[in-house]
């Protein structure tokens, strides 16, 4: 399959007998917390700012974002940019990372989609929180969260941490 990314074209082979692939262990999850099932602002960017997101490459690419997530924990606010990946999409992407990447999560971060923001509000369920590719094979180009987009908050809800067969 040919694909692209940050402006470079590349090949992406699939081996349906990898060990990989025929020793995947299956996916794990924090117990679901209906707590992090949030409703939270939006806060939109009038202009929509473009922000670079390099992957594990190395290589950068500029990305739309319309507005951040803002939402209360522990007593303190946070933010998240959205990206929306393509003109038209019903749904915004989300990169971040928190204090359980590298620990009980992928180390990289995590991906999660939202529906788009009703006026000033959206819901954001971390519950639904999922490792990228690059979690499961070294053959992956990840988008890697903009340095905005690493809480130090724990998140502890969602995908854990895939643990490879050796």
């Amino acid at each position: 399959m040919l694909i692209e990314r940050a402006g470079h074209l590349g090949i992406r082979v699939r081996d349906s007998v990898s060990p990989n692939r025929l020793q995947f262990k299956g996916l794990q999850y924090f117990p679901f917390r209906d707590d992090w099932h949030i409703q939270a602002h939006f806060q939109p960017y009038v202009p929509e700012r473009r922000i670079p997101i390099v992957n594990i490459l190395g290589m950068s690419e500029e990305m739309i974002s319309p507005g951040a997530i803002v939402f209360e924990r522990e007593g303190r606010s946070w933010r998240l940019d959205t990206i929306l990946e393509a003109p038209g999409d019903r749904e915004l992407f989300v990169m971040f990372s928190d204090a359980t990447s590298g620990k009980e999560t992928y180390g990289a971060g995590r991906f999660l989609y939202v529906g788009l923001p009703n006026a000033d509000r959206i819901e954001v369920d971390f519950n639904e929180a999922f490792n990228p590719p690059c979690a499961f094979t070294d053959f992956a180009t990840c988008p890697l969260p903009p340095p905005q987009n690493r809480l130090a908050l724990a998140i502890d809800a969602g995908e854990l941490k895939y643990e490879r067969a050796h």
